[in-house]
């Protein structure tokens, strides 16, 4: 990726064809092999990097003025900090590749007007003690950055997260595999969350077909055409969101006795199907294999007298700290047994929300949030707005 992107972007390959080592890493432009003067006035080689605004695969107009260092402080001849660009020092993860110690404040008046303007007005700042030193010095080695492997699910790079500084935080949850049971109404929205994350691979399960009545309760808009067409739940989704994301395998079929071992080697699961027997024998077999998975269950009435909805969203985790919960608060019985959920009473927010309260709890489970009370079900009941959490590890 890193190549390709230098070679689609003019700024980026002038920064190349000048002599820079350029990379592109992890969301983050680097410039690798930039001389500075430390505290001790002895020439050092730093790493330079910002992060990257991009509309797909082509880079627009920085988004910030403000740039990264890996190294020491850059100094005057003195030893004295460059004052001129100094921001702020402290350990900055901005990707688990990516750790810098320094930022960086230079801002033109008119800002930059692209990365090449960015990155050469900086090294500029920082190689002039350098120069003075020991003339000569430059940042333009000539040098061929060998890329790195592509290392992204992406079709095209993850710039929130490296706008955000948090591409280490959402590495926690780059796993290997994970499947999502039922891509009804929560189900897709479970996909289009978790689609925006580094997942190797999602595998979707569900044997049923995208109808006219699933598009007013997923994420997105169908066209009439697709419609027509009579696509699966899955190949729906799969051409949907492979655009983004390049692991999204579809498995038209339901899950039963005859296939519940595929789910055995599966890092987390998303159980986002109808009671029934089908349901007991997912859980039964992720208990065996000591799968962690989260059930989601949503349950929906109609008030005939004051024609009003009253509805609960509930998340259920099973982890190897706690399982003994399930069989309390997860149902079995067969569909035609719940009544008003049965008549099809599904609205997309319900099911949006209890998707996010999932992905949420998801997030939680491998450090990406803060988790102080490691809850292990939830519920939110819409005509009193109460948010529980409980079952506690």
């Amino acid at each position: 990726m890193s190549r390709a992107l230098i070679s689609r972007n003019p700024d980026l390959r002038r920064l190349q064809n000048e002599g820079y080592e350029v990379e592109v890493r992890s969301g983050h432009l680097l410039v690798h092999s930039v001389p500075y003067v430390n505290a001790k006035g002895q020439i050092a080689l730093g790493t330079l990097v910002s992060d990257l605004t991009m509309a797909g695969d082509l880079t627009t107009r920085p988004g910030s003025h403000v740039a990264m260092f890996i190294g020491e402080h850059p100094c005057s001849k003195d030893g004295s900090e460059i004052q001129q660009i100094k921001h702020n020092s402290s350990h900055m993860a901005l990707a688990p590749d990516v750790v810098a110690q320094h930022s960086f404040s230079n801002k033109p008046p008119q800002g930059y007007a692209d990365y090449y303007e960015k990155m050469s007005r900086y090294i500029e700042i920082i190689c002039a003690p350098a120069k003075s030193v020991q003339p000569g010095v430059t940042a333009r080695t000539y040098r061929v950055t060998e890329a790195a492997p592509d290392d992204g699910v992406f079709n095209y790079v993850d710039t929130a997260s490296s706008r955000a500084g948090i591409s280490a935080v959402t590495a926690k949850v780059a796993m290997r595999r994970v499947a999502i049971i039922g891509l009804g109404g929560t189900g897709s929205y479970v996909l289009d969350l978790v689609a925006k994350t580094p997942l190797g691979e999602i595998h979707l399960y569900d044997g049923d077909l995208f109808l006219q009545h699933n598009a007013f309760r997923a994420p997105g808009a169908a066209s009439l055409d697709q419609l027509r067409g009579r696509p699966s739940k899955v190949a729906y989704h799969q051409a949907n969101y492979a655009k983004m994301h390049r692991g999204i395998v579809a498995h038209h079929e339901y899950i039963g006795e005859e296939n519940v071992t595929q789910l055995q080697d599966f890092d987390f699961v998303f159980l986002c199907m109808d009671t029934g027997p089908a349901k007991k024998l997912i859980v039964e077999a992720l208990h065996a294999a000591g799968t962690p998975f989260i059930d989601t269950g949503m349950g929906v009435q109609m008030l005939e007298d004051s024609l009003q909805l009253l509805a609960i969203c509930r998340v259920t985790t099973s982890t190897s700290a706690k399982r003994d919960h399930l069989a309390r608060l997860v149902s079995y019985a067969p569909p035609a047994d719940d009544g008003d959920y049965e008549r099809n009473i599904q609205i997309a927010e319900l099911n949006a929300m209890t998707a996010a309260m999932a992905v949420i709890r998801w997030k939680k489970f491998y450090g990406f949030y803060q988790d102080i009370e490691g809850e292990h079900n939830s519920t939110y009941t819409t005509n009193c707005n109460l948010l529980t959490g409980d079952e506690t590890a």
